[in-house]
C-alpha cells in the first residue's frame, strides 16, 4: 500500500531532471519582454486607454428586451439619433441584455440627469425595460481615477518592502520589475484591443500583482535553498537549475488559475469580463515573467553567492554539487 501512495506522491509537468537552458539565453527572453514593454509605452502614448465610466464619467443603463434577442444595431441607432453625444451599445452573455453608456454631459447634474430621462424613455418605447441605471458624475470619476493609481502604487511599494525584508536587495529589485513588466504589458494589451480599462481592471491587476509575485517568491525561496545545498555550482547554473526545479510547479498553478478564469470569462457576465480577461492575460504574462525575468535579472543585478551565504563563487565554470 505504502508502495502504491508513493508512485502516486507528486505530478511532474516536465520528466524529472530535464534542464532548459533559461538563464543561458537570458538576454533572448529579457530582450522579448522589452520588446513587449516598448510596444505598450507606445500604444499607452498614441492610444491612450478607454476609460469606462467609472473614470470619465457619465451614465450606463442595463436594458432588457421584451421581444426575443436585443437588436444591438437598432439601439445604436436609436441612441445616436438622441443627440446627446458619445454613445457606446454593447451585448452581453444573455442575447435578451444589452448595455447603453452615454458620455459625461457639459453642464451640471440637472443635464446628465435629463439626458438619461431622455435616453430611458426611448429605449422603453422602443420595447425594452431598464434593468438598472448608473450614474457617475466627473468629481467622482476623477477620484476613483487617482485612487486607482494609487491603489496600484501601493500595492507595488508594499511587494517591494516585503521582498527586501525577506531576501536582499537584488532579489526586492528582480521581484517588482518583473512585477512593472506584467502589469504594464497587461494594461498595453488593454490599449491595443480598445477594451473598456474600469475599476473591475484595476482589481484584476491587483490581483495579478499578488498572483505573480507568489510565483516568483517561490523560484527565489529554491534559490536560497540550492545555494545552501550547493556550494560549488556556479552562480548561473544553479539559478537556471532552481527555475527548472519549480517548473512543474509554475506550470500547474498557472494552468488551473488560466482554466478557472476561462470559466469565468466565457460563462460569466459582461460586467466582469474586463476583470476576467484581464486576469486570464495576466496569468500568462506573469507565468512568463516569473520563468523567463525575474530570476534571470538576478545575474544582471549582481547577485553573488558571498551576498547571500558569506561564501565565495568557485572559480570554476563547471562546480559540482556537493
Amino acid at each position: 500500500m505504502l508502495t502504491l501512495l508513493n508512485r502516486f506522491k507528486g505530478v511532474d509537468f516536465f520528466p524529472h531532471g530535464l534542464r532548459f537552458p533559461i538563464v543561458e539565453n537570458r538576454r533572448i527572453f529579457i530582450g522579448i519582454s522589452w520588446a513587449m514593454a516598448i510596444m505598450s509605452a507606445v500604444l499607452l502614448t498614441t492610444r491612450g486607454l478607454n476609460f469606462g465610466v467609472d473614470f470619465k464619467g457619465g451614465t450606463s443603463i442595463e436594458v432588457r428586451s421584451k421581444s426575443g434577442p436585443a437588436d444591438i444595431a437598432k439601439l445604436r441607432d436609436i441612441a445616436g439619433g438622441l443627440g446627446i453625444g458619445g454613445i457606446q451599445v454593447q451585448g452581453f452573455s444573455n442575447p435578451t441584455d444589452a448595455l447603453v453608456r452615454m458620455e459625461l454631459q457639459s453642464g451640471d447634474e440637472k443635464a446628465q440627469q435629463a439626458a438619461t430621462n431622455k435616453m430611458t424613455a426611448a429605449l422603453a418605447a422602443a420595447g425594452y425595460d431598464i434593468r438598472n441605471t448608473e450614474v457617475v458624475g466627473p468629481a467622482v470619476s476623477s477620484e476613483l481615477k487617482k485612487w486607482g493609481i494609487y491603489a496600484v502604487i501601493a500595492s507595488l511599494l508594499g511587494i517591494l518592502i516585503y521582498i527586501w525584508f525577506r531576501f536582499e536587495w537584488q532579489f526586492a529589485a528582480a521581484g517588482i520589475l518583473a512585477l512593472v513588466h506584467d502589469v504594464f504589458i497587461t494594461t498595453g494589451v488593454f490599449s491595443l484591443l480598445g477594451l473598456e480599462f474600469d475599476l473591475t481592471v484595476v482589481a484584476a491587476l491587483l490581483t495579478l500583482a499578488g498572483y505573480s509575485i507568489n510565483d516568483t517568491v517561490v523560484v527565489f525561496d529554491r534559490i536560497r535553498e540550492n545555494l545552501r545545498k550547493f556550494k560549488k555550482m556556479p552562480l548561473w547554473e544553479l539559478i537556471n537549475l532552481s527555475i527548472n526545479e519549480t517548473l512543474s510547479r509554475t506550470i500547474l498553478t498557472a494552468g488551473t488559475v488560466f482554466l478557472a478564469v476561462l470559466a469565468l470569462y466565457v460563462f460569466g457576465t459582461e460586467v466582469i469580463h474586463g476583470f476576467s480577461f484581464a486576469m486570464l492575460f495576466g496569468v500568462v504574462i506573469g507565468t512568463w515573467s516569473s520563468i523567463f525575468v525575474a530570476a534571470p535579472l538576478l545575474v544582471f543585478l549582481g547577485l553573488t553567492r558571498e551576498k547571500v551565504t558569506g561564501q565565495k563563487e568557485p572559480g570554476s565554470k563547471q562546480g559540482a554539487a556537493v
